[in-house]
């Protein structure tokens, strides 16, 4: 068992496995597909804000599928735009990794419990990295946003939480943590700063109207995009889909289940005296991240690097030792929710039953339901809170 601890607590090992596999995994992108898709995408975010194109219309010549993301995304992209195509993606990627690398590093987490955490996520990641998607740097702005106001550092927190708004909606989530913060004059005013300056920052690049008018385009895309998520065969990978398949009640409407959710994630917010507590703290961040994603329409396998940090924060906070229904639930999450978009998962079962079933989303709905249970009846007032440097 200590051998076995200390390869799981070895930061050289997991730091080389978090940084390693995304790396290798879109040099080989690279050197074998030369595909760029999604990066297409993104840069063209970029190419499209200073050309004052339309950023949500098609453009086949360019790349498939359609951009999602808003204006502020141009900005943020920008910089790996400088770069040939095959430098750039890779940079993305890394840096992606990055972000969401120091977020986790920053948790509140007992000694290095927070190494265990990367461990735990480093093959959702993975996954994320061939898909070349923008959802590690979203979660790392979540995860920072909840870290920023451990450390009293309001402002820096809106920032993180207005950032990841303006570039995927996501990001809003972060307001889940308003309740912990010692300063909330303070992050209500960065909160309204932030959003001020990052409204008018693309219209550096490009003009006042062309932004304004493109974030009524984005209302409309969105919109759209949600209807269209109903029937995707790669979206959709949520509760609301798992249960319009297992009901066969394909015209369920995503508010008769997202209402009872969010009522249940409220009713978190009860137990006022736990607000000060790391613990429950903990819980909620765990809670909001799974949330965040197994509640959304636009859920797809690789958004799930989202809501898999929810399920490892939840896992190292737990009360010892552990229960057998808790460990059945971890390894149910990293089996079909980790695993089963890879090669190391039968095909067979990820094709006829994991996919079509959404699968993916149920142990983290299932872990969900636990950490809110665990919010309303868990003794907190025994456990000591961690210092935060």
């Amino acid at each position: 068992m200590k051998k076995l601890s200390n390869l799981i607590y070895n930061k050289p090992l997991v730091f080389a496995l978090w940084f390693g596999l995304s790396f290798i995994m879109v040099v080989k992108g690279v050197l074998i597909h030369a595909s760029y898709n999604n990066y297409q995408v993104f840069k063209y975010n970029f190419i499209h804000t200073i050309h004052q194109q339309n950023l949500f219309a098609e453009y086949p010549q360019q790349y498939f599928d359609l951009n999602h993301y808003g204006p502020v995304f141009s900005l943020i992209i920008a910089p790996f735009t400088l770069f040939p195509d095959n430098v750039g993606v890779v940079l993305w990627v890394m840096f992606n990794a990055f972000v969401l690398f120091k977020a986790i590093q920053l948790l509140p987490l007992k000694e290095n419990q927070y190494v265990v955490v990367l461990l735990i996520c480093a093959h959702e990641l993975l996954t994320a990295s061939a898909n070349l998607q923008s959802n590690p740097m979203v979660a790392g702005l979540i995860i920072l946003s909840f870290a920023f106001i451990k450390r009293k550092q309001d402002f820096w927190a809106a920032l993180m939480i207005a950032l990841g708004t303006f570039i995927k909606l996501y990001g809003i989530v972060g307001l889940a943590f308003f309740f912990f913060s010692n300063n909330k004059l303070k992050f209500i005013a960065g909160l309204i700063f932030w959003s001020v300056v990052l409204f008018l920052l693309p219209m550096i690049i490009s003009s006042p109207a062309f932004i304004v008018q493109t974030y009524h385009d984005w209302y409309i895309d969105l919109i759209a995009k949600n209807n269209a998520n109903a029937t995707s065969t790669m979206q959709g990978i949520s509760v609301m889909g798992f249960l319009r398949k297992i009901l066969h009640w394909p015209g369920l409407e995503n508010i008769y289940v997202i209402a009872p959710a969010i009522l249940l994630f409220g009713l978190s917010y009860l137990r006022i005296k736990c607000y000060k507590i790391t613990e429950y703290q903990l819980l909620i961040l765990a809670s909001a991240l799974i949330f965040t994603v197994i509640f959304s329409s636009s859920a797809e396998s690789s958004t799930y690097i989202i809501a898999f940090p929810g399920v490892a924060i939840w896992f190292m906070c737990l009360k010892r030792p552990v229960t057998w229904y808790e460990i059945v639930l971890f390894v149910a999450a990293l089996l079909l929710t980790s695993l089963s978009p890879s090669d190391l998962f039968p095909k067979y079962v990820r094709v006829h039953y994991v996919m079509p079933y959404r699968l993916k989303a149920l142990p983290c709905f299932l872990i969900w339901l636990k950490i809110i249970y665990e919010t309303y009846t868990r003794n907190f007032s025994v456990q000591k809170q961690v210092n935060v440097a």
